[in-house]
């Protein structure tokens, strides 16, 4: 993975390129360039008396957009003549527009205004001649290529023409409408279940930076023109696959697939009736559990690495993983065009941000994704619970760089759980969090010894001691079950060990993205006055 710096660096170096593009493209006519007649007036006065224009100004018209190109802002038109597009064409996109604005689809969001209409128009002039070769930004956010004689290989059969409020270019046939990722989910066959999903969480917030203000009332700024854009909460963590300045890879199952992925998941999103919105909790963490490890930047997956191994925007970077310890590679996927890997057998649908990759068969693994091993590093208090006949707090202790056991405890570091008394017998808890419901465990408790804080405590660490468990878990309704403490293992106090503590243990109910987690696992020594040295507990599931 690279380092944020250089992803930085990349996309402003990005975003400079297109600026320059951008503005090589716009205003100033010179020397150089071909200047068609004027015909006088606005860019719909132009377009609505051009009898070639006619079916273009139907829908633009039927769209509101003879008000806006009849107005002050400057724009660049490129508009089809009526030998490609057809009267039956326009009176199909009318027909579909009418129907969603009826639905309450806002204008910018019907897709006959984003598709066809500002598909054909752009911001300010953008002469052209034969030194033109650039990219300019249409008003629906996507890129075109500007050439002396083509709009993205769209041939003009009029070019140049001046308006008042603009430029009018005519093309021999329409401009084809190149989906982003978001929008291709939408518009390909046997994808609108990930698509529905995803856009269930499009939300209009109000931006007061391009909203115009008015008159205060009563302590209240009062806007003439109010401004609302769409967010999407889901995107911005996971990619944001609408975006034409950002370019993702992004794995979609088809709807059978999907629909196959949520009855195979939905038992591991299980939470306790007395979970606030649990049944919303279950609902979208189990279709995230399908779709979470498939969004790709292609900022963080350069082509030649790319091909080595898939990194996926919910993967934590080589530095965080370092830092912590960590030697699970989740949502990182090796060899991903190969056999069995998670792009192998997918069908590439190129978008103009990126690459959709539908799946009839999902190749991304439950068990590189959510299915996860959990560990609790003994020492983090945010997991401490119970303590019982023991000094408090927990002491933390650290192996010294000197030691034998240093890099043999996760950290260099652990707890020491201390008998208040020769004779006490101690017990301690830790909650475990993020773990999934219906999923078998098998449960380990991993002890440094003696010796790994005091070279010299050889008698200690070779006492023989064992301990006791029992798991307390959330039952369905919400209530903690108090099982008895059993299962009694050994503990080698020579080495740093790793105790199986109980095997195969189904849990009722899930914690998966709790604040508070449902499951603690409680040890307690089965000899007086033991101290107990826990370096972690792990969860790994053996499904």
């Amino acid at each position: 993975m690279k380092p944020l710096f250089f992803s930085m660096a990349y996309q402003m170096c990005c975003g400079l390129a297109v600026a320059l593009a951008l503005t090589a493209c716009t205003d100033d006519i010179d020397d150089h360039y071909e200047s068609a007649t004027s015909v006088g007036g606005t860019l719909w006065n132009a377009i609505s008396s051009n009898p070639e224009l006619s079916y273009f100004a139907r829908v633009a018209q039927a769209c509101g957009y003879d008000r806006i190109l009849n107005g002050d802002q400057t724009f660049t038109v490129f508009a089809p003549v009526n030998t490609t597009f057809t009267a039956a064409e326009a009176d199909e996109l009318i027909s579909s527009y009418n129907q969603q604005s009826t639905s309450g689809v806002r204008s910018n969001d019907n897709t006959v205004v984003r598709r066809f209409v500002q598909n054909h128009i752009a911001l300010y002039r953008h002469t052209v001649s034969s030194l033109t070769d650039c990219t300019i930004k249409m008003i629906n956010d996507k890129y075109a290529t500007l050439t002396d004689s083509h709009l993205n290989g769209n041939a003009f059969s009029m070019k140049n023409s001046p308006c008042d409020n603009g430029l009018l270019f005519t093309l021999v046939k329409k401009m084809e409408y190149i989906p982003n990722v978001l929008e291709c989910l939408d518009m390909e066959e046997n994808l609108d279940s990930v698509f529905h999903f995803l856009s269930s969480h499009n939300v209009y917030e109000f931006d007061e930076s391009q909203s115009v203000p008015g008159e205060i009332i009563d302590g209240m700024t009062h806007y003439l023109d109010s401004v609302t854009v769409l967010t999407n909460d889901l995107l911005s963590i996971y990619g944001l696959i609408n975006s034409e300045d950002s370019t993702y890879w992004m794995v979609a199952p088809t709807n059978a697939e999907w629909n196959r992925l949520v009855e195979e998941y939905t038992p591991y999103f299980n939470y306790a009736d007395n979970v606030s919105r649990r049944d919303s909790l279950s609902y979208t963490n189990t279709r995230l559990a399908i779709i979470g490890g498939g969004f790709f930047s292609r900022t963080n997956n350069p082509d030649v690495a790319f091909a080595d191994s898939a990194v996926s925007t919910q993967a934590l970077s080589a530095l965080v993983r370092k830092q912590q310890g960590i030697t699970d590679n989740y949502y990182i996927y090796q060899h991903p065009f190969d056999e069995g890997g998670v792009f192998y057998g997918t069908t590439d649908i190129p978008c103009s941000n990126g690459h959709v990759l539908k799946a009839e068969r999902s190749q991304i693994s439950k068990y590189e994704t959510f299915l996860q091993t959990i560990t609790v590093e003994a020492e983090n208090n945010q997991y401490q619970d119970t303590l019982i006949n023991a000094v408090s707090p927990m002491t933390v202790t650290q192996v010294t760089s000197n030691n034998e056991f240093y890099g043999h405890v996760s950290g260099n570091s652990y707890v020491e759980v201390i008998p208040t008394t020769p004779s006490a017998r101690v017990a301690v808890g830790f909650k475990v969090p993020n773990l999934l419901s219906g999923v078998k465990y098998d449960i380990y408790a991993v002890f440094a010894p003696a010796t790994a804080a005091d070279p010299q405590a050889v008698e200690e660490a070779g006492k023989p001691f064992r301990v006791l468990s029992r798991i307390r878990q959330a039952n369905q309704d919400g209530i903690i079950t108090e099982p008895p403490f059993r299962y009694a293992k050994s503990v080698d106090g020579t080495k740093v060990d790793e105790v199986l503590l109980q095997s195969g243990v189904r849990l009722t109910t899930c914690s998966w993205g709790l604040p508070n987690p449902t499951v603690r696992l409680e040890l307690q020594s089965n000899t007086d006055g033991a101290t107990l040295r826990i370096d972690r507990i792990i969860f790994r599931p053996v499904e």
